[in-house]
């Protein structure tokens, strides 16, 4: 049987909503009666285990002989595949890939291609809810450009959701980053963007549910940018 790891992103807030539910139990099983006491004890069982849930974070390694092949950063679903303009760093028309997370699903984040981080910056913004299309550009987010081993530039977005009050980005600009490496997490529910070459080959559906760091996304067309 598999041991269930904790993410480190969660370990402390667990730890101290642990120690908040001990005190919280004690006082009510001291001041009032039993089966309020019982009540009190499942809903703590409840919020526990769902936070227990919420962190948790599965051991993923894929093996990867395509270096033009970027696989999914993230759980959850794609909802929108569709050129973009992407005006921060490109300045052009993209190719992009978004992938809506809600609360039950894992909320670690993994590099989609190995490659040189060349870019990296967090906004401040707003809370809306993440599967809006405006949440790309409005809510709070961080923006990550990788240079694949092909020298094709993707850029990724972490966006903050509703529920989301914290985006974690592990990447820095110089760091040679790898499949099967988390870039960051996100806390509850959240979404990832990415911006592809309008080139790309995509593999993934409306609608289709992915596993990060298992499911391909799409093929990088770096032949082409080769020959520029």
């Amino acid at each position: 049987m598999k041991r269930l790891k904790i993410h480190k992103e969660g370990r402390n807030i667990i730890i101290v909503l642990l120690l908040f539910l001990c005190v919280i139990n004690v006082f009510i099983y001291t001041q009032f009666d039993k089966p309020i006491a019982v009540v009190n004890i499942c809903i703590s069982i409840v919020a526990f285990s769902f936070f227990i849930f919420f962190f948790r974070n599965p051991s993923r390694e894929t093996e990867i002989d395509d270096p033009s092949l970027i696989i999914a950063p993230a759980d959850g679903t794609v909802v929108v595949i569709e050129p973009t303009d992407e005006p921060e760093y490109f300045g052009d028309k993209r190719m992009q890939v978004s992938i809506f997370m809600s609360v039950f699903s894992v909320h670690a984040n993994w590099y989609p291609i190995a490659g040189l981080v060349k870019y990296v910056k967090h906004y401040s913004g707003r809370h809306m809810a993440a599967y809006l299309p405006k949440s790309s550009t409005d809510n709070e987010r961080s923006t990550i450009v990788i240079e694949s081993e092909g020298k094709t530039e993707i850029l990724m977005r972490q966006i903050a959701g509703a529920l989301a009050r914290r985006i974690v980005t592990y990447a820095h600009m110089g760091k040679h980053c790898h499949v099967n490496e988390h870039l960051g997490f996100i806390k509850f529910g959240s979404r990832v963007d990415l911006f592809l070459p309008l080139d790309s080959e995509i593999y993934v559906q409306i609608g289709e549910k992915t596993v990060g760091n298992e499911t391909i996304i799409a093929r990088l067309n770096e032949e082409a940018e080769t020959t520029k």
